[in-house]
Formats: C-alpha cells, sequence, structure tokens
C-alpha cells in the first residue's frame, strides 16, 4: 500500500482512527434438499458454538440476495447424551430457521444432515445425533439417497405440546372458523387438522393467509406451532400442506407427517404405515406398535457446494 492509498486525516478529525470495518470470513457450505426443504449444510465439528449468528443466518437464507434455503444446519461435535439403545451420540445437530429463531427439530433436515455426514466421511452406520429434541437416529441407506430415521416417540399430552388444548383432539376458532385440531409433539410442537379434499384445495391457495394465523395462535400453542392441513385419500395414503414455525410455506415437513401419521392413527383415520404426498413428493412414515416410536423414510440429496464471504 502507498501512501496515496491513505487519506490525511483532516484538522478536525485528526488523531481520531478511521471506521474499521468488521473482518470478513470464508465459509463453506453444502447445500441440501429432502423433497424440496433446502437448507445450508455447515460442518461446524470444530466448537460446540455455532460458527454462523441468528442475523447471519437470516443474510444467507435469502432467496434473493443470499444463498437461499429454509434454514441453516449445523454438524457439530458429540456431547454426553445417549439414544434409547444406550449407544452414545457421535455428532450434534442444530438449526437456525430462514427467519432466525431455532427449532428444536427438523425431520427433512436430519435426513440431509445424515447424507451430508457421510459426503464428510463419517460413519454413518453408526451415527447417532443430539438434537434440541432428543436423541435422532438415521440410517443412510448403501448408496446415499434414501434416509430412515427414527424420530423417537411422539408426545400428545397437551401440556407437553405444548398447547392449552383441554384434550389431544379439540376444537380451535382460527379465522371466524371452528377447526377440529390434534396436538402432537415431535420433539416440536405440531397441530393437524384433517379436512375435505375440496377445503383441502383451497387452504392450499390460502396458506399464506391462513398460516401465520394459526402458527401465532399463542392463547393456544404459547411456544408457537407447525400446522399441517391434511385429506385422507385411503387407509394408508395421505396428503398435506404445511405452514412452518418460522419458515412458512415449505415443500416437505418430516416431524410434520410424522405428527400426521400419529393424529390420523389417535382419530381411526388411517393405518400405522402411511405414504404422506407433500408438495415435494411422497414420505413413508410408520407409527410402530411394538416400540410406539415413529420412523420416517425418504430421500435427502446434495444441490451444490460452495463458499461464502460472512
Amino acid at each position: 500500500m502507498t501512501a496515496t492509498d491513505v487519506a490525511a486525516p483532516s484538522a478536525a478529525g485528526a488523531g481520531v482512527a478511521p471506521a474499521v470495518a468488521p473482518a470478513q470470513r470464508c465459509l463453506a457450505f453444502r447445500k441440501y434438499q429432502g423433497l424440496g426443504n433446502d437448507f445450508i449444510l455447515v460442518d461446524n465439528r470444530d466448537s460446540a458454538e455455532l460458527s454462523l449468528s441468528p442475523a447471519e443466518a437470516v443474510a444467507l437464507c435469502d432467496r434473493h440476495t443470499g444463498i437461499g434455503g429454509d434454514g441453516i444446519i449445523f454438524l457439530l461435535p458429540p456431547n454426553a447424551a445417549t439414544g434409547a439403545a444406550g449407544d452414545a451420540c457421535t455428532a450434534s445437530m442444530r438449526i437456525i430457521n430462514s427467519d432466525g429463531s431455532e427449532p428444536e427439530m427438523c425431520g427433512n433436515g436430519v435426513r440431509c444432515l445424515a447424507v451430508f455426514a457421510a459426503d464428510l466421511g463419517m460413519d454413518t452406520a453408526t451415527l447417532v445425533l443430539d438434537t434440541l429434541a432428543g436423541v435422532i437416529v438415521p440410517t443412510v441407506a448403501p448408496g446415499g439417497g434414501a434416509v430412515r430415521v427414527d424420530m423417537g416417540v411422539p408426545v400428545t399430552d397437551p401440556p407437553a405440546v405444548p398447547t392449552t388444548l383441554p384434550e389431544t383432539t379439540a376444537p380451535v376458532t382460527v379465522d371466524g372458523k371452528a377447526w377440529t385440531m390434534t396436538g402432537v409433539s415431535m420433539g416440536n410442537p405440531h397441530a393437524v387438522t384433517f379436512v375435505s379434499p375440496e377445503d383441502f384445495d383451497a387452504i392450499d391457495k390460502d396458506l399464506e393467509r391462513l398460516g401465520p394465523q394459526f402458527e401465532n395462535l399463542s392463547s393456544v400453542f404459547p411456544a408457537r406451532v407447525n400446522t399441517e392441513f391434511v385429506t385422507v385419500d385411503a387407509p394408508d395414503a395421505v396428503r398435506m400442506v404445511v405452514w412452518e414455525r418460522g419458515a412458512g410455506r415449505t415443500r416437505a415437513c418430516g416431524t410434520g407427517a410424522c405428527a400426521v401419521v400419529v393424529a390420523a392413527v389417535l382419530t381411526g383415520r388411517t393405518e400405522r404405515t402411511v405414504t404422506v404426498g407433500l408438495p415435494g413428493g411422497d414420505l413413508l412414515i410408520e407409527w410402530n406398535e411394538a416400540d410406539g416410536r415413529v420412523y420416517m423414510t425418504g430421500p435427502a440429496e446434495l444441490a451444490f457446494t460452495g463458499s461464502v464471504m460472512v
């Protein structure tokens, strides 16, 4: 740098140090998607602290000025948690939504993280993940692509969802209309409502208006809520659209699909193994009667890799 590269201080500003822009750093990432639910994946195994702030995550998720995504998922070092079989965790998972909030879990996201871990050379045959929703165990099929995930035991006790519903399934008034809602937690709160095929199509078209009203119904769902609108096509097949807490309309929601099957079984609408059709594709969900756990099987794919200055 030559002397002409630095402006001399004015008399008024003599002795005052010029403002220094915050130092930028280069962040490597990989972009994955599961049924169109897309995430920026970051290898954060060198620290238990997240490498991005919520504000930085929001900026990177912007689809016009950033990378674009429904959220950012961090692969972190393991901690002392253990799974249902007593296996120690081999890694941890945290998520920041596109609005900067941090959810407990994400079903499509955990499948993407499992494929990400495999792509990084981790042994996914023994992958046990600690999340804010508890321990999750994904299994990547040979050759990648399909991932089966033990999503754990669903919670339907209203205070634990959490919801102020007087029972697991009860009516709620939203947008001047009574809706029968079933509250289910898959580590994060869900409100499931079943509708006719005709109403399903109308709700899909009006989701951007209706969705926020359900998400922010704090008198009933104090932690906000993911909302699934569902129509039953057969005892083993349903379709759903979802308004996700912190992300809005998404093409798929893995925990939501699990919650839908739990709600459908509880209300006598379906069998325990169901194909759930989402805008982005299908998930196979099983609520196993023997162990009470929910198993989700579906795809996760690498979209692209890159690096970005933050």
